[in-house]
């Protein structure tokens, strides 16, 4: 059949439709590689010196407290996010609902927000040693004194109870949808209560523990705060101080190549965690019915679920509350540096939401408009290559950025004829990093939201001879707004949490919430730093309340 033959709307349902699209989303994408492989460059053009005094004097120590840390905090947020949601899936008692959604409220807050509390409340002269030795009868800190926290140890206590949340939520969606006659077949055939979890329920929940407890593990290999605070020479840290310190890039590359190597690894386990999931999938099945506990089976349930909750959110939130009120009661406001940091960080982060999701939108109407491609849409594969940044380490990140900013720097001097750095001497590099980071959170919202638009809407307005630009801003835009919403919260909120890419990144003076809290726990002014915590935990408490809400009504 001729192409001309056909109606011009259907004729432009070809990948000629949206090569526009394509373009764009395609240059995004290569955007996106462009860090990894100037990486990869400096890494492997540097002299092979760099090399032996890596492998000598800094790997060996760095890549295994990055081993030991990453096998603590799996095995801790495994334990944790597992045992929580089998607890509030198969068990009912009291205060149960409240704690099915306050499970979640560590997401709220930063690890290195964490490890900052956590130094003043374990502090030997600190309130929680202080109260220890007062029921104790001890009268000083040499006669009783807990573990030092800075330590190896202390690392994936912090880690553990803040990240534990990603193994809760994946792996509670997985108990729910379980089906109830394969327990209680279990159940028939003499398997007790640990029975049924250790060989029914939890073989078939491993693929979502799996990608719960890597995403955790992205996260512990991305921290750079908690690792210094506490004292611990990891392989982010290394990056860090090797390039800020020593102002050594090449070294810094070759030891960020290896943390590349490490992230494609988890990325690896959490794939193959992922394609065996449709095993476990029985959500046509009827789901298992939570069963009722009373006196003391219901209170050790109630005290084993509060514990993580108490120890990763309510304890440091309450000593950001109690710290920040003494500061604004003895000082009687905030100071002027701290109200700066405020405004870089809400302009930085609001304009990187603003650049996120327009690069979003297109990566995702590209792979939107090319849908009816046979075999190969190159628009969905521009939006998995998009979405790479997110499991990349901002340390990573950032020391990638750092050769290809430097040349456009160069070629942006020589044609405006000025001297100088016009894109790492402003925000700009900053606003790139943050949208190359958390482009994968704006692309996944808006794919969501395309796929429960009905194509026939998209069909009607083609019939009606409108483009893919005009069914895009007339038809999709106006039933997106949730979707862009949700992205914007999101990206705006992972904006202002942010430190690795902007401590290496940030132009000359310029705070932001987290770089000052980084620099006051660094010369031990907690009061100071309280405020810019707690406004950092107040802003991540949004999304996750929303998120929140979502897994109570997935619960009921």
């Amino acid at each position: 059949m001729q192409t001309d033959s056909l109606p011009r709307p259907w004729r432009l349902r070809g990948p000629e439709r949206g090569a526009g699209w394509l373009l764009g989303a395609a240059l995004i994408a290569f955007a996106v590689l462009l860090p990894l492989g100037a990486l990869a460059w400096q890494a492997l053009d540097a002299d092979l010196s760099h090399w032996s005094h890596l492998a000598t004097y800094v790997l060996p120590q760095a890549l295994a407290n990055t081993a030991m840390l990453l096998v603590g905090v799996g095995i801790l947020v495994t334990m944790l996010g597992t045992g929580a949601a089998w607890l509030v899936t198969a068990y009912d008692f009291p205060s149960r609902r409240t704690l099915t959604w306050a499970l979640l409220l560590p997401l709220a807050v930063p690890t290195y927000i964490i490890a900052f509390a956590y130094l003043d409340l374990l502090h030997p002269i600190g309130p929680i040693q202080t109260a220890i030795r007062t029921v104790l009868g001890y009268d000083s800190p040499r006669d009783f004194r807990l573990p030092d926290l800075r330590s190896i140890y202390g690392a994936i206590f912090v880690l553990g109870f803040v990240l534990y949340p990603y193994v809760y939520l994946s792996t509670r969606v997985m108990f729910m949808t379980q089906a109830a006659s394969l327990l209680e077949a279990a159940r028939t055939l003499g398997a007790g209560k640990v029975g049924v979890f250790v060989r029914v329920a939890l073989p078939l929940a491993r693929p979502a523990i799996a990608v719960g407890a890597s995403l955790a593990l992205l996260e512990t290999l991305n921290d750079i705060g908690a690792s210094e605070f506490l004292g611990v020479q990891t392989l982010t840290v290394s990056v860090y101080t090797t390039w800020v310190t020593r102002s050594d890039l090449a070294s810094a590359a070759q030891i960020a190549l290896t943390m590349l190597a490490i992230v494609v690894g988890l990325i690896l386990l959490e794939r193959h965690g992922r394609k065996r999931q449709r095993y476990a999938n029985t959500q046509r099945m009827r789901p298992m019915q939570a069963r009722r506990l009373r006196g003391g089976a219901a209170l050790l349930a109630i005290v084993l679920g509060w514990i993580p909750v108490l120890l990763g959110f309510v304890a440091p939130a309450w000593y950001l509350v109690v710290e920040t009120s003494k500061r604004l009661h003895l000082v009687g406001g905030v100071s002027d540096q701290l109200i700066n940091g405020l405004t870089n960080t809400v302009t930085v982060a609001f304009a990187a939401t603003v650049v996120t999701l327009g690069c979003g939108l297109i990566v995702a109407w590209a792979g939107r408009t090319l849908r009816e491609s046979a075999r190969l849409n190159p628009g969905r594969a521009c939006a998995r290559i998009a979405s790479l940044g997110y499991a990349v380490p901002g340390t990573v990140l950032a020391i990638g950025l750092l050769m290809p900013f430097t040349w456009i720097d160069r070629q942006l001097g020589s044609v405006f004829g000025t001297q100088g750095l016009l894109l790492m001497g402003s925000t700009g590099a900053l606003v790139c990093a943050y949208t190359m980071r958390f482009l994968a959170i704006s692309v996944g919202g808006i794919e969501a939201g395309l796929s429960r638009i009905p194509p026939s809407l998209e069909q009607a307005s083609r019939l009606l001879g409108e483009n893919a630009s005009g069914t895009l801003r007339r038809v999709h835009l106006p039933l997106l707004k949730p979707a862009l919403a949700t992205a914007a919260l999101l990206v705006f909120v992972d904006a202002m949490k942010e430190l690795p890419a902007t401590l290496l990144l940030r132009p000359l003076n310029f705070e932001t919430l987290a770089t000052w809290l980084y620099a006051e726990a660094a010369r031990g002014t907690y009061e100071e730093g309280a405020v810019a915590a707690l406004a950092i935990v107040v802003a991540g408490l949004v999304p996750v309340i929303l998120l929140a809400r979502t897994n109570l009504k997935m619960g009921h």
